[in-house]
């Protein structure tokens, strides 16, 4: 067919799929999630996009599927840097699909429990990515059973139909305290993260159990309580200089728990790693440049809220959300803040 026989003045869906000698429903496909199929279909829709003209109206489709066009991150502190580079994951893979990110501050004075139940309604989004582990997803759903479709990111569900993206945070304690004990360590501490959070009891987990391979006793093991913050460091490195018997390292649930312990440690003369050694968890964007340079369990954490996105554009898309979950390998970055037992730095 020649173009000039098919190109109208507004062309339609239709008039690809003819072109295409496809149907409507593959040409949507094409044009929407086009990693769903096949590159040769791709490019026979693109060639009939172009002859046709067609061009995609997205209002008027968000209009006939009553689609808001956005996505709603609920965040539970948005100034912690951690949750900034997982935002940015996020917002690059919606952007691709022509879909807005609203983040919500759940921790703000202002966010109200009724301001964020109207988040759960289909009429103000197409989808939710928490990001927030005090929330009972069971809780709301028992509320509210006509709730768009949800996806944990870097927290874990108490519904299991909601799909999943995390890292592994045992192998990361693991590769925390593993890292202590080949620089000679065997007193080590933990300052914990929420321990009403699956994430801070995945670590301690962690912990325990490579002490426990190391033929080290976990249950001796020093536990510092603490909830991922900057207070709950320096209130362990309080406990710690009142021990009898200190450990001369010690691996923190977060890096801004780390730069809390070291900080107040450094106030009244105690020095990192020459006189304890200290591994944080996250690597969030200041940890390189912290004195001294921190230790740390890196998190992709990008890569985590690009994972999330797109589990939640598939259950968007019709997908199952009950196989959708993801894990994601930490790894350990060696800094300045860890010494050999004694004080001998690393090269």
């Amino acid at each position: 067919m020649k173009q000039s026989e098919i190109k109208k003045t507004n062309p339609t869906v239709q008039d690809v799929a003819r072109a295409a000698n496809v149907s409507t429903a593959t040409v949507s496909r094409a044009l929407s999630a086009p990693d769903r199929v096949s590159a040769k279909t791709r490019d026979k829709v693109a060639k009939a996009v172009e002859e046709t003209g067609y061009v995609l109206n997205h209002a008027a489709r968000n209009l006939r599927r009553r689609d808001t066009g956005t996505i709603v991150a609920l965040v539970p502190d948005i100034g912690n840097s951690h949750f900034s580079n997982i935002l940015q994951g996020i917002e690059t893979v919606c952007a691709d699909r022509n879909l807005k990110v609203l983040i919500a501050d759940t921790r703000k004075p202002s966010m109200s429990r009724q301001r964020i139940n109207d988040y759960f309604s289909k009429n103000n989004c197409d989808g939710i990515v928490i990001l927030d582990g005090h929330f009972s997803i069971s809780e709301i759903r028992a509320t509210n059973p006509k709730l768009p479709p949800i996806v944990t990111c870097g927290e874990w569900s108490d519904d299991p139909a909601v799909p999943i993206a995390v890292v592994d945070n045992l192998l990361g304690a693991d590769l925390a305290v593993s890292h202590l004990l080949e620089l000679g360590h065997r007193n080590i501490g933990h300052v914990t993260g929420l321990l009403t959070h699956k994430p801070g009891r995945d670590r301690v987990e962690g912990f325990k159990a490579t002490l426990k391979r190391a033929d080290l006793d976990p249950e001796k093991a020093w536990i510092f309580e603490g909830d991922y913050t900057l207070e709950s460091g320096e209130t362990a490195a309080s406990t710690w200089l009142n021990l009898p018997e200190r450990p001369t390292a010690v691996f923190c649930a977060a890096d801004r728990t780390a730069f809390g312990f070291i900080s107040a440690l450094n106030e009244v003369g105690v020095r990192v790693p020459h006189d304890v050694s200290v591994v944080g968890f996250d690597d969030i964007d200041i940890a390189g440049h912290f004195v001294p340079p921190l230790t740390t369990v890196h998190q992709p954490r990008r890569a985590i809220g690009e994972q999330a996105a797109q589990l939640l554009l598939n259950v968007m898309e019709g997908g199952n959300p009950e196989e959708g979950n993801v894990k994601l390998q930490p790894w350990l970055v060696v800094r300045k803040s860890t010494a050999h037992r004694g004080g001998s730095q690393q090269d």
